[in-house]
C-alpha cells in the first residue's frame, strides 16, 4: 500500500500515533528533502531508506513509488511539513497512481492553512484555500480577479520575500479588507498579526506566512449612494480625488475612466 502521510508543521509532537505506526512499518519513504525528513525520523528512532520526491523529479519519483508498491513494499510519501500535495509535491504522484489503477490512501494530520484560519478569528463558515500566488504580476492579478467578489475568507501561503509584494497585489485587486498574517504555527514564537490590507504588514518578514483575508462584502453601503456622493464620502474622509476615484471604481466594479468623468463634475 502507498500512504500519503501528514507530518508536523512545527512542533514534532504534533505527529499522530497512526502516522508513526505507518512510518515504522514502511519499507521505503519518499520525501521532499531527505535531510529535513531525517530530523523527524531520527526524533522517533525510525530508520528507513529515503528517496527524494520534489517538484523537479516528481514524475520520475511517481514511477519508482508505483514500482515499489507493485513489488509488495509498503511505501510512504511525506513532505517537509504538513500534508503532501497541499502546496507541496504529491499531486503528480496521485494522478499517476490513479491513472495506473494503483490504490493509495492518506494519513491525515497537521495543516498550516486550517491552523491559521483558526488563529485569524476571521469568518470560517466558508473559505477558499488559494495557496501560493504566481510569481509574475500579470498571472497574479488574473488569479486574484477570480476571487475579488467572492464572499469567502481567503487563505494564501506566502514566502517571506514575497509578503509585501503579495499583500500589495491583493490590495490593488480587492481594495481594503481585514487580514491576518500567521507564522511560526505550533512553535515557540507563534504569532497572528491582524492588519488592514491598505496598511500592509509591518516589521521584518521571517519564515513562511499564511495570510488570511476576509471575503468580499456582498453589499457595500456606499454603493447605495450615487457615484458623486460615493466619491465625496471618501474625499471627506481624507482621500484626494485621485485616490477616491480609484476606490469607487473598485467598490462598484467599474472602469476608472467612467468614475473620472463623473468626478469632473465635482
Amino acid at each position: 500500500m502507498i500512504y500519503f502521510v501528514a507530518t508536523p508543521i512545527g512542533n514534532l509532537k504534533d505527529i499522530s500515533l497512526r502516522a508513526l505506526e505507518v512510518l515504522r512499518a514502511a519499507d521505503v519513504i519518499f520525501c521532499e528533502d531527505t535531510r529535513h525528513s531525517l530530523k523527524l525520523l531520527n526524533a522517533y528512532e525510525i530508520k528507513k531508506p529515503l528517496y527524494s520526491c520534489h517538484k523537479f523529479n516528481e514524475r520520475e519519483a511517481a514511477e519508482r513509488i508505483l514500482n515499489a508498491a507493485r513489488e509488495g513494499k509498503e511505501v510512504c510519501v511525506i513532505s517537509d511539513a504538513g500534508m503532501p500535495v497541499i502546496s507541496d509535491p504529491g499531486n503528480i504522484v496521485c494522478k499517476f497512481l490513479r491513472d495506473e489503477g494503483e490504490a493509495f490512501t492518506v494519513i491525515p494530520g497537521a495543516n498550516a492553512a486550517l491552523s491559521a484560519l483558526v488563529l485569524s478569528a476571521l469568518p470560517s463558515e466558508r473559505f477558499a484555500f488559494i495557496g501560493f500566488l504566481p510569481d509574475k504580476l500579470g498571472e497574479k492579478k488574473k488569479l486574484l480577479e477570480k476571487y475579488k467578489n467572492i464572499d469567502l475568507t481567503l487563505i494564501f501561503h506566502v514566502a517571506p520575500q514575497d509578503v509585501d509584494r503579495d499583500i500589495s497585489a491583493v490590495y490593488d485587486c480587492f481594495g481594503d479588507r481585514r487580514a491576518c498574517a500567521v507564522r511560526e504555527i505550533t512553535k515557540l514564537h507563534e504569532e497572528a498579526v491582524h492588519f488592514n490590507l491598505k496598511d500592509g504588514l509591518p516589521g521584518e518578514k521571517r519564515g513562511e506566512y499564511v495570510i488570511v483575508v476576509e471575503g468580499a462584502s456582498l453589499e457595500n453601503p456606499l454603493n447605495q449612494l450615487g457615484v458623486k456622493e460615493h466619491l465625496l464620502s471618501y474625499m471627506s474622509g481624507g482621500m484626494d480625488k485621485k485616490e477616491a476615484i480609484k476606490q469607487v471604481a473598485k467598490d462598484r466594479g467599474l472602469p476608472k475612466s467612467e468614475i473620472y468623468k463623473i468626478a469632473l463634475e465635482l
